[in-house]
Order: C-alpha cells, then sequence, then structure tokens
C-alpha cells in the first residue's frame, strides 16, 4: 500500500503572450496582490509557432515570462488558473483579450501547465480546469512528449526552464 504525501512545492511561472506589454505589465498588478511578488520576468521571446492568437490580439505577439517568488502548493494550479482567467476578462475590451496568461507549476520532475480543455492526457483538477503534464524532466533536462506544443518543445523554451530549475533546486535545499 501507498501511503499519501504532500509533495514539495513547485515554482509558478505565468507564460503572458501579448502584442502589447504595457497591458499586460497593468495586470501583472492585480497578480503580484493575489499571489505574491515576480523574482524575475524573462522576455521578450519570439512566438513564432502559430497565429491562433492574431484574430483577437493582433499581429506581433511575442512572450514573456513571470516567475513568481515564493512556491506555491501543487493543489493551487487550478485555483491560479481561474484567477488568471478574470485578470484576462478584467483587461479585455469588446470581448478580445489584450493578453493570454497561462499559468504552470515547474518541478524537479515536471513541468504542468494549467488549461480549461480537455485532452486524454489530461488530468482534471478541479473548477473546470485540467492539468496538462507538458514536460519531464529526465537525463538531465525537460523533455517534451508527443503532446507538448511546439513552443514549449522549443530549445530556448527547455533551456530557460532548466535554468529556472537549478535555481529552485537551490531553494528546496534550504
Amino acid at each position: 500500500m501507498s501511503t499519501p504525501q504532500v509533495p514539495e512545492r513547485a515554482k509558478l511561472i505565468i507564460s503572458v503572450l501579448t502584442p502589447d506589454k504595457d497591458a499586460a505589465d497593468s495586470a501583472a498588478t492585480s497578480l503580484i496582490s493575489r499571489i505574491g511578488p515576480i523574482e524575475s520576468e524573462i522576455g521578450p521571446l519570439k512566438f513564432v509557432f502559430t497565429s491562433y492568437y492574431d484574430r483577437e490580439m493582433g499581429s506581433g505577439i511575442r512572450r514573456w515570462l513571470w516567475v513568481f517568488s515564493n512556491p506555491v502548493d501543487r493543489e493551487e494550479l487550478a485555483g491560479i488558473k481561474c484567477l488568471t482567467n478574470e485578470v484576462e476578462s478584467a483587461y479585455s475590451e469588446r470581448g478580445k483579450r489584450k493578453f493570454n496568461l497561462d499559468p504552470g507549476l515547474l518541478t524537479l520532475e515536471n513541468f504542468v501547465l494549467a488549461t480549461g480543455k480537455n485532452r486524454a492526457h489530461r488530468i482534471y483538477l478541479r473548477q473546470g480546469i485540467f492539468g496538462d503534464l507538458t514536460l519531464v524532466f529526465e537525463k538531465g533536462s525537460y523533455r517534451p512528449l508527443q503532446w507538448t506544443y511546439p513552443d514549449y518543445s522549443d530549445p530556448e523554451m527547455i533551456a530557460i526552464l532548466n535554468r529556472i530549475r537549478e535555481s529552485f533546486k537551490c531553494v528546496l535545499r534550504q
């Protein structure tokens, strides 16, 4: 019989996709007041993997990663996704978002994104939110899976997440 254990906390990273960084920056205040401080911001990073968001937000979309200072309990992921959905809606105009916020949890074992879309490989969390196992850590690096989005399979993104993992590993040892 296995003995249930609460896992180590995770590093919260929110991906921000937008052509209008000022709008996203103003939204960061809402997140910081509810989640805690942002330790670092990485970007702008290229976002050339899809034109999916162009009709809604316009062209010239780039990505930033907001890496939050305080580790979070893994069970908070669904609530954080609901919060980011609220913030997106609050800043929308005429039903169009100015930015897309995608929270993910980085652990020493994997990287999991939150989504409202169900697929065969996603696990239901709560409140209409699913956990998407996006990357697994093996042989010294995060590795994509057959369903991993192309932007998270990109070597630049994996290198960034590997660096964040190394820093987070030091925090967990304290």
